[in-house]
């Protein structure tokens, strides 16, 4: 099975040199300096710490999954998973306000941040090979032209079992 000697991690692309990766480290990055500017007296800022640091680490950490993924359903679910953390934190500026966070003008910089972000990613994901999948039986992360109800050729693939 692994006749060959060369190492199988020596042929993958490290994800760490994505520029999209490298786009949410930063994001990441800033999102900490910000959240270690929060009062630890406030439980409402506390919570939407949390989140920011929560979401701001599913921007690189979804990345990795899906360029481990093979297919492109999976890639797909990964992707959307980015895309909505990316959403809520580009959005928290408006919570944080709301709690009293007296910095909030520096989450200007997280917003322009997701913004370059966001065109890395679709750029990443026009990237996904759409011809290896597996369907996706819920219908949302199929290739276009893919149904749910579409006939798997795997599926007459006739198993005899093992003996």
């Amino acid at each position: 099975m692994f006749d060959n000697k060369e190492n199988y991690y020596d042929n993958q692309k490290d994800v760490r040199d994505l520029p999209l990766y490298k786009k949410g480290q930063e994001i990441q990055d800033i999102v900490r300096a910000l959240a270690g500017l929060m009062p630890e007296d406030n439980e409402h800022l506390q919570i939407l710490k949390g989140e920011m640091l929560y979401n701001a680490g599913l921007l690189t950490v979804k990345i990795a999954g899906a360029e481990g993924a093979e297919f492109y359903d999976l890639k797909m679910e990964a992707a959307t998973f980015i895309r909505k953390a990316a959403c809520d934190l580009k959005i928290m500026n408006h919570s944080l306000k709301d709690f009293g966070f007296e910095d909030v003008e520096y989450f200007l910089i997280v917003r322009e941040l997701i913004d370059e972000y966001r065109l890395l990613f679709i750029e990443w994901v026009n990237g996904f090979d759409k011809w290896n999948y597996m369907i996706d039986r819920w219908g949302l992360f199929n290739p276009p032209g893919v149904t749910p109800f579409d006939k798997d050729v795997d599926d007459c693939i006739p198993f005899a079992g093992f003996d």
